[in-house]
């Protein structure tokens, strides 16, 4: 059910509407995978074992992970699958790879699998594998489960969005202190309930600039967006890169003395050049580029 908005050869963004759980499993042979589910509730049913999920989990899902997602009615979910791995930001661990106290998140946040079903039933299984930039179904003569346990470091984990603790200052804070995660070629970051900036002459609001480096993709889940004016919860925005943008007019001034935001956004910047599906541009509004005039 996933329809593909953007993509390069690094990563593709998704949006899944699952309604039922999955009639068969899925491997993806090509790289990690990472959900964020913006609506809905269920589990993830894995080699692994059973992980619950909820609203505002990212989840992230090894390469090779036979698995299928069972959600308890509607839901709503961004999918980044990408060409290798995920992890988290290098500068927030120590040379033993745990997370530092100056992290965002720690290891308490993080979810892992709990329970490991028993399965031995025999039959027909489906498995759909994706490798080499094609799909193959794959028809197993036993349940894709079946597995007594498992060993190792590498495993699906789940960390929701209102567990990373927002890092400010006396003025305003670039994104990547906002980093969640670290692909090939791109950054994850979560914008969360924060206090603004704190010096007496500080502008909340952030700069008018120019992504040089990256194509920025936001997706807004709720609050109120204290630089953008027209956005709704579930709008999706695609800067990219080399031109200018920032705070729609008045947003600035209207920052001035405001002491907190209650916005909750996931932002993707890659930094190769995203290309917009025929999925995004069936729903792009049209008028969004004239919403920085100053009539508006």
């Amino acid at each position: 059910g996933r329809r593909v908005l953007l993509h390069n050869a690094d990563v593709t963004l998704s949006i899944a509407q699952p309604t039922a759980p999955m009639d068969y499993h899925y491997r993806n042979g090509q790289g990690d995978e990472l959900l964020f589910v913006n609506a809905g509730e269920g589990h993830i049913e894995s080699l692994f074992g059973t992980l619950d999920f909820r609203r505002g989990d990212y989840i992230v899902i090894p390469i090779g992970t036979t698995y299928r997602i069972v959600a308890n009615g509607p839901c709503t979910l961004l999918v980044l699958d990408m060409r290798g791995n995920i992890d988290t930001p290098r500068r927030y661990r120590n040379e033993y790879g745990q997370l530092l106290e100056h992290s965002p998140f720690c290891e308490r946040d993080i979810r892992v699998p709990q329970e490991l079903p028993a399965h031995d039933e025999r039959g027909e299984f489906p498995v759909l594998v994706r490798a080499r930039d094609r799909y193959t179904m794959h028809t197993l003569a036993h349940h894709p489960l079946d597995a007594i346990g498992w060993d190792g470091c590498l495993y699906p984990w789940a960390l929701n969005i209102e567990d990373f603790e927002p890092i400010t200052g006396r003025v305003h804070q670039p994104p990547p202190v906002h980093q969640t995660f670290k692909g090939p070629n791109f950054v994850v970051c979560s914008f969360v309930p924060r206090k603004y900036d704190y010096h007496p002459l500080a502008i909340p609001a952030p700069y008018n600039h120019s992504n040089v480096d990256s194509d920025e993709v936001l997706f807004y889940v709720e609050g109120n967006f204290m630089s953008r004016r027209g956005i709704e919860p579930g709008s999706i925005s695609l800067h990219p890169s080399g031109l200018p943008h920032g705070p729609h007019p008045g947003a600035a001034e209207a920052s001035i003395g405001k002491e907190g935001t209650e916005e909750l956004a996931v932002m993707l910047d890659t930094f190769h050049p995203l290309r917009v599906a025929r999925a995004a541009t069936s729903i792009e509004d049209a008028r969004y580029p004239y919403s920085w005039a100053a009539h508006e």
